[in-house]
């Protein structure tokens, strides 16, 4: 199995997986946008918030695979990437639940994780820690659920393809939430790890 390198090789903040990640960040309120806007009486814009989604997820695979091919992790991209996934989320979630594409209950258990995690924080800030690096199973996770909305989104289009698009959309959700909730649970794990070892004195990734 190929090891992926997750060591800060350049401090340069402009590089192509950095600006992708930007980008992403740049999109979430143009998403919110497009995807509401029919809610206060504009037209509907679904089409173009359907690109926004998917062009996000192809922009959340190519940063990190283009940072470690052309050893440009850097800081700022640990920081910039999970930061727009998350946001990524969560806008989705509130554009697509206020749309009634997605039910309220199933918004509610995303966000119950975010919030689990967010409650977190603060015991690692007390010990001299940072958030802990985006581990593996938290990135499919939201792979998952980055394939799953635009096909959600799909599904509410009058098409033949809708249909399809809606089922194979669930199984996205399903199994997204499923390792959501299991990557929270290990981060979890981990923070429980520090507390046992003390004060910051060695850098630990999830």
């Amino acid at each position: 199995m190929e090891v992926q390198e997750t060591r800060v090789q350049t401090d340069r903040v402009l590089t192509i997986p950095n600006l992708l990640s930007m980008g992403r960040l740049v999109g979430v309120p143009v998403f919110l946008w497009l995807i509401l806007w029919p809610v206060f009486g504009g037209p509907k814009n679904d089409g173009w918030a359907l690109l926004i989604l998917m062009l996000s997820g192809i922009s959340d695979y190519l940063d990190g695979k283009l940072a470690r091919r052309w050893g440009q992790i850097s800081r700022v991209g640990q920081l910039l990437d999970p930061l727009a996934d998350r946001l990524y989320v969560l806008s989705t979630l509130i554009g697509l639940t206020w749309r009634e594409f997605l039910p309220w209950w199933v918004t509610a258990i995303l966000l119950a994780r975010e919030v689990f995690i967010a409650s977190l924080l603060p015991i690692l800030n007390r010990r001299g820690y940072g958030p802990l690096q985006t581990s593996f199973l938290g990135k499919a996770a939201t792979f998952n659920l980055m394939y799953a909305f635009p096909l959600l989104l799909l599904g509410g289009i009058d098409s033949w393809f809708a249909r399809p698009a809606e089922v194979v959309s669930w199984a996205f959700i399903w199994w997204g939430t499923t390792l959501y909730w299991w990557s929270a649970i290990l981060y979890a794990v981990q923070v429980r790890q520090i507390i046992k070892a003390g004060p910051a004195g060695s850098t630990s990734t999830v």
